[in-house]
């Protein structure tokens, strides 16, 4: 069941964790987290290791429920409203964005998180190798926001974020922010990072000395929120997602006998046609 020498996917299959995060259970981090608590079975035997291959027709559970084989790949923009948490579980009883989507949906996990009083666009996937790849900060792609402060703004002190910034011991990189618009003591900025480390924003404005009363992610790579109302979800188009990301198309289901002898006959010209 193991072979801590193979390859990665091959004749031996695919390492359990990469199939359960395809799966849509977790990503492959937290896939192998569920391997060390013991709650992933592969038939009626508890999965060990990550290095545990998968073949088709196996039979994966977790916490005793059967586990889906991988669908094609899908990715959804969901509109996140605020007062919701970014995780399947919350230990404060907070209600979590997987609690509140609309019915129909494939088990999905989220591209980053917005906290809890963030709004706008967040990524859902049911691929969670997906996820993860589309967390890198290499990936290159920016992250844009509206965000609402309160406080005196300094344009200038704003420019000075694209050099970076240290908060608290911690290094930010480059962040676009501009001021768009201001009324008394408040202030809508437009900002672009790339980065999306924990609470960033917030914790630059803090650093300049303004409170963040809104934050809107208004687009994630070249994924817009756009008109999307709060609390809807809908589907990237595939062709768009294998543009975007260098996709493979889904393979076509193999064609029946039948399908294939009406196909044959259809490609022979008629001589009666001329």
């Amino acid at each position: 069941m193991t072979d801590e020498g193979a390859t990665e996917d091959g004749p031996r299959g695919e390492r359990i964790a990469k199939w359960l995060a395809r799966a849509g259970v977790a990503s492959r981090r937290d896939a192998e987290k569920l391997i060390a608590e013991g709650r992933i079975r592969l038939g009626n035997r508890v999965v060990e290791t990550p290095a545990t291959f998968v073949k088709a027709g196996d039979l994966v559970t977790l916490d005793g429920r059967l586990v889906g084989e991988p669908q094609r790949t899908r990715l959804f923009r969901y509109h996140k409203p605020a007062g919701l948490v970014t995780t399947h579980r919350d230990d404060k009883g907070r209600r979590t964005v997987f609690e509140a989507l609309p019915p129909g949906l494939p088990r999905v996990v989220s591209v980053g998180r917005l906290d809890l009083t963030s709004e706008g666009l967040l990524l859902l996937t049911n691929d969670g190798a997906l996820a993860r790849r589309l967390e890198l900060p290499a990936n290159g792609w920016i992250r844009r926001y509206r965000v609402r402060v309160h406080g005196a703004v300094d344009e200038r002190a704003l420019a000075a974020l694209a050099r970076g910034a240290t908060v608290e011991g911690v290094r930010y990189g480059p962040i676009e922010a501009g001021l768009d618009s201001r009324r008394g003591s408040n202030a809508w900025l437009t900002v672009a990072l790339h980065e999306g480390k924990n609470r960033e924003i917030r914790r630059v404005m803090a650093y300049l000395d303004l409170g963040v009363t809104r934050l809107i992610r208004t687009a994630y790579g070249p994924f817009q929120l756009g008109s999307l109302p709060p609390g809807a979800v809908e589907e990237v188009n595939p062709k768009v997602l294998r543009e975007q990301l260098g996709l493979a198309p889904a393979p076509r289901p193999a064609k029946t006998r039948d399908e294939a002898a009406r196909a044959g006959r259809e490609a022979v010209p008629d001589p009666d046609a001329a």
